[in-house]
């Protein structure tokens, strides 16, 4: 019904997910991967260093992608993923709600979810990948005939 509302609601949305990835993952930055990864022992995450290192660059270099609409499927589902892990061993013996709760991983990864798979067109994902399919939809059988 409004497009250009919704795209800009959809970019909105990008941002506030994004910015909250990329100031948890300044805090993980600046700690430094070896104490992220010592903090991802003491709660058992498998793998603690690579998933610092994962975890780090995800929040840090895939929020500035997430902005600009760049590969949001994949940084969606890599929110995910890091959301899910801290649910699961940080946040869920607490509660939905309250101190430690996981009400916030959990919007934060489903809301990545959605806006990543429903970027907008104020997104690169749209200028570099879709704008060309859309165009093509749009042109009828007897159009290309015309042109051939």
């Amino acid at each position: 019904m409004f497009p250009r509302v919704k795209d800009v609601a959809l970019l909105l949305g990008r941002i506030g997910v994004a910015v909250v990835f990329f100031a948890h993952g300044l805090q993980k930055w600046n700690s430094g991967v070896g104490a992220t990864a010592d903090f991802f022992g003491q709660v058992g995450v498998p793998l603690p260093t690579i998933a610092a290192v994962f975890v780090i660059v995800l929040e840090v270099l895939g929020s500035i992608a997430f902005v600009a609409g760049f590969l949001l499927p994949l940084i969606a589902v890599g929110y995910v993923v890091d959301m899910a892990g801290a649910l699961l061993s940080v946040h869920a013996p607490n509660g939905l709600t309250g101190t430690g709760g996981y009400e916030l991983v959990l919007v934060l990864g489903l809301a990545a979810l959605a806006l990543g798979f429903n970027g907008g067109r104020l997104s690169l994902d749209h200028v570099l990948f879709w704008r060309k399919r859309e165009a093509r939809t749009r042109t009828t059988p007897m159009a290309e005939l015309e042109t051939v």
